[in-house]
């Protein structure tokens, strides 16, 4: 049966990904190193240092769920490879839509964490934060920012990551002036990192009453949260704190007291806002949290010792230098520059199915 036999062929190319995943992660040496961990949470004198137990703990749990990950789709591996051979010998309808259907799921799952083998960044393994800006065009731009939002959105809904917005500024006429997000979930900057850069739209204009052919940019930023566990001195004089009304894309987004709060680094001309919380107290926090990972990541570029040696920024966004093109006209394709990645189904990438473009690059920065 032809369908049996292009399914146990897939199985058996995942079987060899899955091995090389195995090699890679180095499976038998975490399941060593945990077995050491664990033997030192049973010791009398364990709690004693609650910083250094907390982390241990921490560590356990990680290196459980990588053990985990990795075994769980060898075992579902195994058993659809012993299905596909079971109905080799005897058909069932039924038996075999779910097998195709396991074996698609799983060649998904086992795709997944090969991404995740390619994470060796310092803080791959934070929550990001994404803030989107159009580039020079109006209505144009700003409507392209709400496609790559929504895109986004998409991405992190069916990846189990969960996306909060923190700031938003609406279009003048439509689309989305400024958006800034924070998307929760193990290895989110790892994954998100590859979209830092400038992204390029082609397309008939909606907002041309002539059809026209357009092109638009857009800027996309992400950046690590920084956790509590990572000081950043900042000089309180350094900064200047505001506060406003929020305002943005319908009630969701209103505040009618002058909770939103803007802060400025004035030796950077860095400026962060948030407007999502409750109450002016809270919003300082999160802007505060904004603010850090802004100058942790311009302090790692310039390589300064300390945050008192950064000086301005430049402001201006160099438009060229886009990292991938989406074309929806004359012909459809979204290509990445930086590794020549491309699909033609245009759409499935504005629906959020980014993870071979993530994939891509991951492999293409740890080559160099």
């Amino acid at each position: 049966m032809l369908e049996l036999e292009e399914n146990l062929k897939l199985l058996e190319e995942l079987k060899i990904k899955l091995e090389q995943i195995k090699s890679s992660i180095k499976i038998d040496s975490l399941k060593v190193e945990l077995g050491e961990l664990e033997k030192e949470s049973l010791k009398e004198n364990f709690w004693e240092d609650t910083e250094n137990s907390n982390k241990i703990f921490a560590k356990i749990k990680t290196l459980q769920k990588k053990i985990y990950n990795y075994e769980s789709l060898e075992s579902e591996l195994k058993n659809l490879i012993e299905m596909n051979t079971l109905l080799e010998l005897e058909n069932d309808e039924e038996l075999l839509k779910e097998l195709l259907s396991h074996s698609i799921k799983l060649e998904k799952d086992i795709s997944n964490l090969e991404i995740q083998t390619l994470f060796s960044g310092k803080y791959d393994n934070n929550n990001a934060i994404i803030t989107l800006h159009p580039g020079a065009g109006g209505t144009e731009s700003q409507d392209w920012v709400q496609m790559l939002y929504r895109m986004y959105g998409r991405w992190a809904n069916s990846n189990g990551f969960s996306l909060k917005e923190l700031d938003y500024l609406d279009g003048d006429e439509a689309g989305i002036k400024s958006v800034t997000a924070l998307i929760s979930g193990e290895n989110a900057y790892g994954y998100l990192k590859s979209e830092m850069g400038v992204h390029r739209l082609v397309r008939i204009s909606p907002f041309d009453s002539g059809g026209r052919r357009h092109t638009s940019f857009a800027s996309v930023e992400v950046l690590p949260e920084i956790s509590d566990d990572i000081q950043i001195e900042i000089n309180p004089e350094d900064l200047r704190i505001d506060t406003y009304r929020a305002s943005g894309a319908g009630g969701q987004h209103i505040n009618k007291t002058d909770s939103a709060v803007r802060i400025t680094h004035i030796p950077t001309n860095i400026v962060v806002s948030c407007q999502s919380e409750r109450s002016q107290t809270m919003n300082k926090e999160t802007a505060m949290k904004m603010l850090k990972s802004k100058l942790l990541d311009l302090k790692e570029k310039e390589n300064k010792e300390t945050i008192s040696e950064l000086k301005g920024i430049q402001k201006d966004i160099a438009w060229g230098s886009q990292i991938r093109s989406y074309v929806f006209c004359p012909y459809t394709l979204v290509k990445d520059h930086r590794t020549n990645y491309e699909v033609g189904n245009v759409q499935s990438v504005m629906d959020g199915d980014l993870n071979q473009f993530m994939k891509e690059y991951l492999k293409k920065i740890i080559k160099g």
